[in-house]
């Protein structure tokens, strides 16, 4: 019997949600600088099956943690000693910012869901960067053959105009492609006002353009270069960014962040009403952000690595995206819901039904 629902529903689902994160948070940091990262470390390391390659970099299993986590590079070893194959941070911007207005994070329990308007709310990237390598390093020496690998999601800062996004992108790009093993683009997040637009194909090639000419010149090296795109787009649009990715030879797409629907939810509607504005995430997600990797797949074949997010609970979930036609599988929400060794749960079991 798992424990960690009932810790939940007694510590965590009365508190503000953005003050339950950082608690939780904070005490996923101090285990491991207590030293008992390693032993958690061999209690959730992934099967050597689930060795898992995308994009020239090999990952050790082929679920990992996706942005909005951990925003500022905080927690990159103490996230892996749970097991997750790949850590993305972020969303970075080029500059510091706060964020929106608290509240801004809800939870939908009866849903698994969560709403955030958080706002890309970071350090900027220059004072991300030296936390990034360092903790690139350490999972260099504390993992000799295969690593954790460290993702990097960059977006725009709110002060600066759309005119100006490729600047401001570059910014983050210059700072944090040297010690990032991925970098994506996030034009798809609803809660930076016009963020969205710059998903347009004719907006996104010069952009997507010069990010990635930028983060090779900054690392001296390729540092695979991913899109993240809202469930939110047309069918039509989802084909238009398919076929740019190609024409631009990305390394990857991500499918997909959170969405500004509502549909179909079982909580209250006043409920729902009382959360406003932001992006919807965890399990009502499930069903639209499988559609979307399905007709990414069909559009790209095996010309690039798809990573699927989007109401990612059990290993049945991540296995389904898999056979979908995922090469990576992210999840986030379900991680509030389920608990620290959540990870190591949907390792196990995915490595049980490969023996089987």
């Amino acid at each position: 019997m798992r424990v960690y629902p009932t810790f939940f529903r007694l510590a965590f689902s009365w508190m503000d949600a953005e003050r339950a994160h950082k608690i939780g948070f904070k005490g996923i940091r101090l285990a491991h600088a207590s030293g008992a990262g390693r032993v958690l470390q061999k209690l959730t390391a992934p099967a050597p099956s689930l060795q898992t390659t995308a994009f020239g970099v090999t990952f050790p299993s082929p679920f990992g943690l996706a942005a909005g986590f951990d925003k500022e590079g905080h927690g990159i070893e103490a996230l892996a000693d749970l097991g997750f194959g790949h850590i993305e941070v972020g969303t970075i911007t080029g500059q510091a910012q706060p964020g929106n207005d608290k509240p801004r994070l809800f939870r939908l329990v009866q849903d698994r869901a969560v709403i955030n308007r958080m706002g890309f709310n970071n350090d900027g990237a220059s004072a991300v960067a030296p936390r990034l390598k360092a903790a690139r390093a350490a999972l260099q020496r504390r993992y000799p053959s295969v690593r954790p690998v460290i993702g990097v999601n960059i977006g725009k800062t709110k002060v600066v105009e759309l005119a100006d996004a490729v600047d401001d992108y570059l910014v983050g790009a210059r700072s944090l492609a040297p010690a990032a093993d991925y970098l994506v683009v996030n034009v798809s997040s609803p809660n930076t006002p016009g963020l969205r637009l710059l998903q347009d194909v004719e907006t996104l090639r010069p952009l997507l353009t010069a990010v990635g000419q930028e983060a090779d010149r900054a690392a001296g090296r390729h540092v695979p270069l991913l899109v993240k795109i809202a469930p939110d787009l047309s069918d039509e649009d989802i084909d238009d960014v398919a076929r740019l990715a190609l024409d631009l030879k990305l390394d990857g797409i991500i499918a997909t962040n959170t969405t500004i629907a509502r549909e179909g939810l079982a909580s209250p509607a006043e409920t729902v009403e009382k959360c406003g504005a932001g992006g919807l995430s965890g399990a009502p997600l499930k069903q639209r952000s499988l559609e979307v990797l399905k007709r990414l797949k069909h559009a790209t074949g095996s010309a690039l690595s798809l990573v699927s997010v989007g109401g990612v609970e059990s290993a049945q979930d991540v296995q389904e995206r898999l056979d979908a036609g995922a090469t990576l599988v992210q999840g986030y929400t379900a991680f509030l819901y389920e608990g620290p060794f959540w990870a190591a749960r949907i390792n196990k079991q995915l490595a049980r039904n490969r023996r089987s």
